[in-house]
């Protein structure tokens, strides 16, 4: 009998076998946990350039001034700085944990 996808029926033979199956869930998250890192990191970025801008450049124009470039150097320097220490602290209590955990 026919499905409604255009195959046939399922039978045995049909199923995917579990190694496979689990190997392209597997790969899905991997997918996934990119695209939220990636997403991740683009706000970031977003934030600290709004952030620093606001903050650097008290009067836009046409171009940025020496001064107001390096405040935006060092504003987005020291953004970065403080998300590589939290990032890094909070992987080391999540890894902390789970080992906790498995004990």
């Amino acid at each position: 009998m026919s499905s409604i996808f255009g195959g046939s029926g399922s039978s045995s033979t049909d199923a995917a076998p579990p190694k496979d199956l689990n190997a392209r869930k597997e790969a899905v998250m991997a997918s996934v946990r990119n695209e939220l890192a990636l997403a991740n990191a683009q706000e970031l970025i977003n934030k600290t350039n709004d952030k620093c801008f606001a903050k650097c450049v008290t009067k836009p124009s046409t171009s940025l001034s020496s001064s107001e470039e390096t405040c935006l150097s060092r504003c987005f320097d020291r953004y970065m700085e403080a998300f590589n220490i939290i990032s890094h602290t909070y992987a080391a209590r999540l890894t902390k944990e789970r080992l906790e955990g498995q004990v």
